[in-house]
């Protein structure tokens, strides 16, 4: 599937009296190494993080700085965080976050979706903690290392992560073939996109031509009556996927006849928000410009996608995988 997608003064880090962990959770350890990355900063303010360079590490080691006292998380529950990243080898900051209003990322407490550094860092996590990962690269991107953020095969990474909320995702029990729920007029001033459904809910569009939107349009063509679509909730869908520029479908799901399951947070910022808060049994409409897609192209992005405006229609067919 194309769009799934994916980065002063210091006081010392210390790890907290009482690490977070429950009957069913048990934190991974820490370590010489991950005691030793000072951080400087209250929990929802970037962090002033230093550590002696290069470190490295032979497993993942996981410090609390901030203890949190709110839901902790556990595996399958998604976390929504604030974040930098650190080559540990360099010691210079290669992704992150704003720590500011709307700036937050989401993981899954998954090792299938994501590093499993970032899953053990994660956790037994509270909400309102802050905490410092270390990980070597046999629990980051192996030997093949992340050329585009600037870390080696062979680079340990520092992750420092504030624990903004803990949600667990709803299961439904059936998926529904297409999407069932009442037809609902278009908003004002949504762009003139034809659509035409056959009789097992595969949609053709018609798109308008000229000039394409500058932010992203949303229309819920359809309102299903299932439940909601919350933040980093695992999906199914089926799709089709238009370039604006030409008309051209450069993916759809609607051919293999089974829909497509993946996690809201691992897909383009675009879909992302055409999805969440939307219920089961929807369908939706979105226009999504390069920014909140695969960005502009350029000499450092050369995705087949980067530049273009797309358009999605989404059936929302359940929750869980």
């Amino acid at each position: 599937m194309v769009v799934l997608g994916l980065v002063g003064s210091l006081a010392a880090c210390t790890t907290a009296d009482a690490p977070e962990e429950s009957a069913d959770c048990t934190p991974t350890s820490a370590g010489t190494e991950s005691d030793s990355v000072t951080v400087d900063g209250d929990f929802g303010a970037a962090p002033t993080v230093t550590f002696e360079t290069p470190l490295t590490t032979e497993e993942t080691q996981r410090t609390v700085a901030i203890s949190g006292d709110g839901t902790v998380a556990e595996e399958g529950d998604v976390v929504t965080v604030d974040f930098q990243l650190y080559n540990a080898t360099s010691g210079e900051q290669v992704s992150g976050t704003e720590f500011a209003e709307g700036s937050t990322t989401t993981f899954s407490v998954d090792s299938e979706a994501y590093l499993t550094g970032i899953v053990k860092t994660l956790e037994c996590s509270a909400v309102g903690s802050r905490v410092v990962g270390v990980i070597p690269p046999a629990d980051s991107w192996g030997d093949t290392g992340a050329t585009d953020l600037g870390v080696a095969a062979t680079d340990t990474i520092v992750l420092v992560m504030d624990i903004v909320d803990v949600t667990t995702p709803v299961t439904t029990d059936e998926t529904l073939p297409k999407a069932d729920g009442e037809d609902q007029e278009l908003p004002e001033g949504f762009p003139a996109i034809g659509v035409t459904l056959a009789e097992d809910g595969t949609p053709t569009l018609t798109l308008p031509g000229g000039d394409a939107p500058t932010e992203l349009q949303l229309a819920v063509l359809k309102k299903g009556d299932g439940p909601e679509v919350a933040t980093g909730a695992d999906v199914q869908v089926h799709y089709v996927g238009m370039k604006w520029s030409d008309g051209t479908v450069f993916d759809e799901s609607w051919s293999s006849g089974t829909p497509v399951s993946f996690n809201t947070a691992a897909v383009i910022p675009g879909f992302t928000q055409a999805l969440e808060g939307q219920t089961v049994g929807s369908q939706v409409l979105v226009v999504i410009p390069p920014a909140l897609g695969y960005g502009e192209a350029s000499a450092d992005n050369t995705n087949a996608l980067a530049g273009e405006t797309l358009v999605f229609i989404v059936d929302i067919l359940g929750l869980g995988t």
